[in-house]
């Protein structure tokens, strides 16, 4: 990071970024809904994003980053089905786990905080330019 003090375009960008790999995320994991593996370590996981926060001395402001991607939530469902292709030797299937009650939530709440930090550059924006015309 740079010694120049953040913008308020910098700290909502980085926000929305932030949020668009918790879209990815959360996509990933209804993608994956209901998906079937033949052992437990191969049938898909729910990923989150962990958020890191960090502050600019400088100006005060605290911008949002993602610090890496971990698997969360319930450890895959083991359904006895032999007449899968998927089954092990001893007919069980290993079924995703994913919430998708949860993954829907989880969607509307990012599209929401995405939808916000659009809006603040959008104020910033009209207050700069609003500025500007009392300058002539």
């Amino acid at each position: 990071m740079t010694d120049s003090p953040l913008t308020i375009f910098q700290v909502a960008g980085r926000a929305m970024s932030a949020q668009l790999v918790r879209m990815n995320t959360t996509a990933s994991n209804l993608a994956n809904a209901g998906g079937i593996a033949s052992s437990a370590d191969a049938a898909y996981k729910t990923i989150k994003p962990v958020f890191r926060t960090q502050y600019d001395n400088a100006t005060g402001l605290a911008t949002v980053n993602v610090e890496r991607i971990v698997t969360a939530g319930e450890e895959p469902t083991k359904r006895y089905d032999p007449t899968n292709p998927m089954a092990d030797e001893n007919g069980n299937i290993w079924e995703s786990a994913v919430d998708e009650t949860r993954e829907l939530v989880d969607m509307m709440e990012t599209a929401r905080s995405y939808q916000n930090n659009v809006e603040v550059m959008q104020t910033a924006k009209s207050l700069i330019l609003d500025t500007l015309k009392l300058g002539r």
